[in-house]
C-alpha cells in the first residue's frame, strides 16, 4: 500500500517577519507548479506573533488552491492574472498573481499570494490597487531575477560539473524578501494609522473661526488646490504630528470615503516611510529636522504628488498626469533594464539604478511650485468662511462645492466624447472646451482634469499626451547636436 501513496511533501521554508503593531496580513506565499506533484509551495513569509494564526499546513493549502487549474493557462507571455479568492469555509481572503516564468530550465506556472482574515475584507478592498501594483512589480523583477539565475546555474554546470539543476532560483527568496517586507510593514500601518471614512469638519482646518487661526490664507489655497490638481494625492511632513494630521485630515474632505481609507495619518512616536499609491499621508520630519522623500517611490505612484511642509508654509506639486505617467514608465524601463544588466547583488540596489542607464537621466528635483491659479477653491475658500463654525452649514457648503466640481468633470468628459465620437477622432481645440466650460483659469481647468483622469482613467494622456510626447523628441533632438 505504501508504493500507492503519494510522496511525502518536502519541509516549506518559512520567513518570520517582526511588526510594529498589529499585521492584517497572515501571510504571504510564493508557490509553483510542479509537472509531477502540483502545485507547490516555494516560500512562505508570515508575521512574527506569539498566537499561531495559521499553520503551515493550512498556509500551503490555501497556497495550493490559488494554482488549482492554472495547467491549462492560455495567456500571453507576459501576462500577469490577479485573482482574487474569499475562501468562507476557511475564514480568509486569498489575493493571488499567477504568472509564467523560467526556473529550473522549464517554464512554468507561478503564483505570488497574499493572505487575510475575511473579517479584514473592508479593510482591505480600498488598498487592493496599491497592493497589487506592489505585487505586479516584484513579478516584473522576479521574472528578471530567475531567467539571470538559470544562465548563472547554467554556467557553473558547464565549468564545473558539480552544481545541480534543484539548486537554481535560491537566491529569488532574499530578493523576494526585501520586497514582500514593504508590504506587510504597509498593511500593518494602515491598519492602525488610516483615516477614517467619515470625518469630522470640527478635526479640520475649515473648523476655524478665521482661515488665520491655523494657517497662512494663501498657504490653504495653495495647498487644496495643487491637491486637487494632482489627483488627491499628497504628502504633508513637519514637526508636530497634531499639525500634520490636521492638515491631512483637511485635505481627506476632499476626496471619497473609498480614497480617504487608502490614506494615512502620521505617527506620533516616530515617522512612517513614503508609499507609493497611497492618497493622502502625514510623514514626520526627524530629529534634524528634514525629510527626504525617496526618488523611485514617488515616481512609481500611479499619480502625480503634492508635497506640503507645515513648518515653512510651502507647496510644491509634480508635473501633470500626462508627464509624470511618461516619465514614470521611462524610469521603469531603466530601473528593469538596470536590473537585467547587473552582475552582482550591490548592482541590483534600488539607490543605484537612476545612475545606471546613460539613455534616461530622470529630474530628481520633480517637485515644482505651484504655478497655475485657479478660481474655483479660492470662491469656495472666501464664502465658506463667511459661515459660522460649529454647525453643519460648512460641511453642507463642502458636500455642494464637491458635487459642482463632479459635475463638472463629467461634462468635461461628455465634451471630448462628443468632439472625438469616443476617441474616433483627435481631439480638435482646447481652447475652445476652455471657452465653452468656463475654464479659461488654467488651475481650474487642471482641477476638472484631474477629476475627470479618475473618472475616465486615460483622459489625460489622450488630450495632452502626444503633443508632450512630441515636444520631448524635438527636445531630445535638438540636444543631441
Amino acid at each position: 500500500m505504501s508504493a500507492l501513496c503519494p510522496p511525502p511533501s518536502p519541509a516549506v521554508a518559512k520567513t518570520e517577519i517582526a511588526l510594529n503593531g498589529y499585521s492584517p496580513l497572515l501571510a504571504a506565499t510564493f508557490a509553483y507548479w510542479d509537472n509531477i506533484l502540483g502545485p507547490r509551495v516555494r516560500h512562505i513569509w508570515a508575521p512574527k506573533t506569539e498566537q499561531l494564526l495559521l499553520s503551515d499546513g493550512e498556509i500551503t493549502f490555501l497556497a495550493n488552491h490559488t494554482l488549482n487549474g492554472e495547467i491549462l493557462r492560455n495567456a500571453e507571455s507576459g501576462a500577469i492574472d490577479v485573482k482574487f479568492f474569499v475562501l468562507s469555509e476557511k475564514g480568509v481572503i486569498i489575493v493571488s498573481l499567477i504568472f509564467d516564468g523560467n526556473w529550473n530550465g522549464d517554464r512554468s506556472t507561478y503564483g505570488l499570494s497574499i493572505i487575510l482574515p475575511q473579517a479584514e475584507l473592508s479593510f482591505y478592498l480600498p488598498l487592493h490597487r496599491v497592493c497589487v501594483d506592489r505585487l505586479t512589480h516584484i513579478i516584473r523583477k522576479g521574472r528578471i531575477w530567475m531567467h539571470k539565475e538559470r544562465q548563472e546555474n547554467v554556467q557553473k554546470i558547464v565549468l564545473e560539473g558539480t552544481e545541480r539543476m534543484e539548486d537554481q532560483g535560491q537566491s529569488i527568496i532574499p530578493m523576494l524578501t526585501g520586497e514582500v517586507i514593504p508590504v506587510m510593514e504597509l498593511l500593518s500601518s494602515m491598519k492602525s494609522h488610516s483615516v477614517p471614512a467619515e470625518i469630522d469638519i470640527r478635526d479640520t482646518v475649515l473648523s476655524d473661526d478665521d482661515i488665520g487661526d491655523s494657517c497662512h490664507e494663501g498657504f490653504l489655497l495653495n495647498a487644496i488646490s495643487s491637491h486637487l490638481q494632482t489627483c488627491g494625492c499628497s504628502v504633508i511632513v513637519g514637526s508636530s504630528a497634531e499639525k500634520v494630521n490636521k492638515i491631512v485630515k483637511t485635505l481627506c474632505l476632499f476626496l471619497t470615503p473609498s480614497e480617504r481609507k487608502c490614506s494615512r495619518l502620521c505617527k506620533t512616536e516616530s515617522s512612517f516611510k513614503y508609499e507609493s499609491g497611497l492618497f493622502v499621508q502625514g510623514l514626520l520630519k526627524d530629529s534634524t529636522g528634514s525629510f527626504v522623500l525617496p526618488f523611485r517611490q514617488v515616481m512609481y505612484a500611479p499619480y502625480p504628488t503634492t508635497h506640503i511642509d507645515v513648518d515653512v508654509n510651502t507647496v510644491k506639486q509634480m508635473p501633470p498626469c500626462h508627464e509624470h505617467i511618461y516619465n514614470q514608465r521611462r524610469y521603469m524601463r531603466s530601473e528593469l533594464t538596470a536590473f537585467w544588466r547587473a552582475t552582482s547583488d550591490e548592482e541590483m540596489a534600488q539607490d543605484a539604478i537612476i545612475y545606471t542607464d546613460e539613455n534616461f537621466t530622470p529630474d530628481l528635483n520633480i517637485f515644482q511650485d505651484v504655478l497655475h491659479r485657479d478660481t474655483l477653491v479660492k470662491a469656495f475658500l472666501d464664502q465658506v468662511f463667511h459661515l459660522k463654525p460649529g454647525m453643519s452649514l460648512r460641511s453642507t457648503y463642502l458636500a455642494q462645492f464637491l458635487l459642482v466640481l463632479h459635475r463638472k468633470a463629467l461634462t468635461l468628459i461628455k465634451y471630448i466624447e462628443d468632439d472625438t465620437q469616443k476617441g474616433k477622432r483627435p481631439f480638435k481645440s482646447l481652447r475652445n472646451l476652455k471657452v465653452d466650460l468656463n475654464l479659461t483659469a488654467e488651475g481650474d481647468l487642471n482641477i476638472i482634469m484631474a477629476l475627470a483622469e479618475k473618472i475616465k482613467p486615460g483622459l489625460h494622456s489622450f488630450i495632452f499626451g502626444r503633443p508632450f510626447y512630441t515636444s520631448v523628441q524635438e527636445r531630445d533632438v535638438l540636444m543631441s547636436f
